[in-house]
């Protein structure tokens, strides 16, 4: 869906690992694994679990995401090699929502982020609160995410205090009573308009300016924009594309052919006691990543209630 969606309710507790208030009762020990191919043999694991409590009515999840960059050489200044050292993030996180009247959801997750490249070392804490209005009977949803809400507790220098990076996104998702279609349109880094990296010599190269004398109102505009279409193919399978402009812009290279730059698809297959998820996404002209996951209903498939 773009990378970037706070309003699809799809029942997916993946999605709510990145927006707490679509975590649902009915999400109840579903389990959740997906695996994402990225480049230069960087790996993406992400897992997550959830859990409805009813006596507080309250469901809650617990979530790692874990990506691995492989090993690097290790070198000095001059270039002597000492040998070779490992390199990764992960991030740690708790979330629980809970429903408000008939229509609304409200969610919050702590997350404890590390980062790791050899004796380079740091960590921080975070807090993401979301909120969602869902009116089924007129098949439409909005959500509202502010995310990354913390600071960091070490640098890699052993200092501490540098700020992380905060988001402020909003989306609406409307599906069709008569079509098996839904469409999703979110905005993401509300509190700041102009999101363009300001490279001075690659903008000028890049957008053929040399003055560097445009404004670019309407790209700043539309870098905040992910768009998303869901296709219903019967009940048990749902098709998606997805379009992120910020990531077409910054990965464009001049005028040379970028192909489908921020595109991605996928295609999901639901089943009872299971789900199946694949997504292919577009990073240059002749490269993307691979996206599989796949979510287990761990109470039917043990037969529990």
């Amino acid at each position: 869906m773009g990378s970037v969606n706070t309003s699809y309710d799809g029942n997916d507790i993946g999605l709510a690992f990145n927006q707490p208030a679509l975590l649902k009762p009915g999400m109840h020990s579903h389990l959740n694994v997906s695996f994402n191919d990225f480049f230069a043999s960087t790996k993406a694991y992400h897992l997550s679990l959830g859990y409805h409590h009813e006596q507080s009515e309250t469901t809650f999840m617990y979530g790692v995401f874990f990506l691995n960059y492989g090993n690097a050489v290790e070198t000095d200044a001059s270039g002597n090699v000492y040998g070779d050292f490992k390199a990764n993030d992960w991030v740690m996180q708790l979330s629980a929502s809970r429903q408000y009247l008939e229509k609304w959801h409200y969610g919050s997750t702590i997350k404890f982020i590390s980062s790791n490249y050899g004796q380079y070392r740091s960590n921080g804490m975070a807090v993401d609160v979301g909120l969602v209005y869902a009116d089924t009977a007129k098949l439409f949803t909005a959500g509202l995410l502010v995310k990354n809400m913390g600071t960091q507790l070490k640098k890699y220098d052993g200092a501490s205090g540098e700020d992380l990076p905060f988001d402020l996104q909003i989306g609406v998702t409307k599906k069709l009573s008569n079509a098996p279609f839904a469409f999703s349109l979110t905005l993401h880094h509300l509190h700041q308009f102009d999101i363009r990296y300001h490279d001075t010599l690659y903008n000028s190269l890049n957008d053929f300016q040399p003055n560097g004398n445009k404004n670019y109102f309407f790209d700043k505009i539309f870098r905040h924009l992910v768009a998303a279409t869901h296709v219903y193919i019967g009940n048990h399978v749902e098709a998606t594309l997805g379009y992120n402009h910020l990531r077409r812009k910054e990965l464009n290279i001049g005028r040379d052919g970028n192909g489908l730059n921020g595109f991605s698809a996928g295609i999901g297959i639901k089943t009872g006691k299971f789900n199946f998820q694949y997504a292919h996404a577009r990073y240059q002209n002749n490269s993307g990543y691979n996206q599989m996951g796949i979510i287990l209903h761990l109470n039917r498939m043990m037969n529990l209630n």
